[in-house]
């Protein structure tokens, strides 16, 4: 608004200046009025030298006038004198008329005051153009430019620059606006900073937890190697013996044992050095690799998690080539019987079998094998289950139990990247089928 006052201000200013202009010429440039005694007395003298024998040429010279000896009233030269408003009278020494005397005197001064209004008239042209100038020049300062320089800096503020500043000018028609604009810049440059200051104290953090952690596994580790040679040596000196088939028993148990335990160490080993690169939230850059692996892996998986009570595999599971990745599937068996374990607290069982052939979306058709892990609990409930696999999502019968709601979200995220799929239902307990595409 100020700015539009401002305009009009100088606006008017200009049209003052060329109307004061106009004013001063009019006032400075007024017709004197003819001196008729004074023309007369000329006349007079003309008469007396006329007759006195002066020419007519020394007598105009004399007298600055111009005689037309001429009794026609359409003469051209006394026509062409009226058209140049000469004032004129008659010539008639001795009393006879014999033509006309005319001066001219005034032409000179319509000229000047013609010049004068011209050169006035040029003057007011030039201040409007220039107040015009002045204007637009004003208008580009306060409007287009302040709008130009928004429009830049809102694309790069859209491309991710925000150290770029939008310039602050006084008398700008947009100031509130423009400051508004450099404020939420400013506000989003402090939000991403704080926010890359959370994601590096956070990977920090998960960094230092996971060498924290692999301290004690590698000492695990080491403890069952140590183990492993003594049982061994053990078992070596108990050969032969009679009497000492318990005994050997009992070391061949324990050395099953700590092979165990030396396996999952292997694994939360591995996991560790994921979780030192990626998190949960960063889950697409974690690597799966499915390759054609024998199914026979697969049981040997099931075998070895004595740690979560009685696992009945049912049948033998077919033998052919799936696509696997066999960390993630480990991963995947681990997490489906853990979580039986904990919130059923039955037996397990396990059972394969063999899918007829499934049409995918891109029109290709494949077989599966289906691994059934089920549990005799009470199952999830029918609102949960739908959303039993959400990630963070954890169900009604979780009261008292530790968990973060990732384990059947990670299982069905994993088996997915390994070409294959999970599935999930109530059928006199939990089940949980683990689908694997045949090569």
């Amino acid at each position: 608004m100020k700015l539009l006052k401002r305009m009009l201000i100088i606006f008017t200013l200009a049209m003052l200046a060329a109307l004061y202009m106009f004013v001063r010429i009019n006032n400075c440039n007024s017709f004197s009025k003819r001196d008729i005694v004074s023309y007369n007395d000329k006349l007079h003298l003309i008469c007396d030298d006329y007759n006195a024998g002066m020419t007519e040429e020394e007598i105009e010279a004399k007298y600055g006038c111009v005689l037309v000896l001429s009794t026609g009233l359409d003469d051209p030269e006394l026509a062409s004198l009226y058209a140049d408003n000469a004032f004129v009278l008659d010539l008639a020494p001795e009393g006879e008329y014999i033509g006309k005397v005319a001066w001219t005197d005034v032409k000179g001064e319509y000229k000047k005051i013609k010049a004068e209004f011209y050169h006035a008239a040029m003057v007011l042209w030039a201040v409007v153009l220039i107040s015009g100038y002045l204007l637009l020049l004003l208008f580009y300062i306060m409007v287009v430019r302040p709008i130009r320089e928004m429009t830049g800096f809102s694309v790069e503020v859209a491309k991710g620059n925000l150290d770029i500043q939008l310039p602050m000018r006084r008398n700008n028609l947009f100031e509130s606006f423009t400051e508004g604009f450099d404020l939420m810049r400013e506000e989003l440059k402090a939000s991403k900073r704080r926010e890359m200051e959370a994601e590096i104290a956070r990977k920090e953090m998960v960094t230092a937890l996971s060498h924290d952690i692999k301290t004690p596994v590698a000492v695990i580790k080491a403890a069952c190697e140590v183990l492993e040679v003594k049982n061994r040596r053990r078992l070596e000196a108990l050969k032969g013996k009679p009497g000492s088939a318990m005994e050997a028993d009992e070391i061949e148990d324990t050395l099953a044992k700590v092979g165990s335990i030396s396996q999952k160490a292997d694994t939360i080993s591995a996991l560790m050095s994921n979780v030192m690169h990626v998190t949960l939230e960063e889950l697409d850059r974690i690597e799966v690799n499915p390759e054609p692996e024998s199914t026979e892996v697969i049981e040997s998986y099931f075998r070895s998690l004595t740690a979560y009570g009685k696992i009945i595999i049912e049948d033998d599971i077919p033998k052919c080539l799936v696509y696997m990745d066999k960390l993630r599937l480990e991963q995947v068996i681990d997490n489906i019987v853990g979580n039986s374990n904990k919130y059923a607290g039955t037996d397990i069982r396990v059972s394969f079998s063999e899918t007829p052939d499934m049409q995918l979306a891109d029109g290709n058709s494949v077989k599966f094998i289906r691994v059934s892990i089920k549990d005799s609990g009470p199952g999830v409930s029918e609102e949960d289950l739908p959303l039993i696999a959400a990630k963070y999502y954890r169900g009604g019968n979780t009261g008292g139990k530790t968990g973060y709601g990732l384990g059947l979200y990670l299982a069905k995220w994993y088996m997915e990247k390994q070409k294959g799929g999970l599935e999930y239902y109530n059928d006199n307990g939990f089940c949980v089928d683990i689908l694997l595409r045949k090569v």
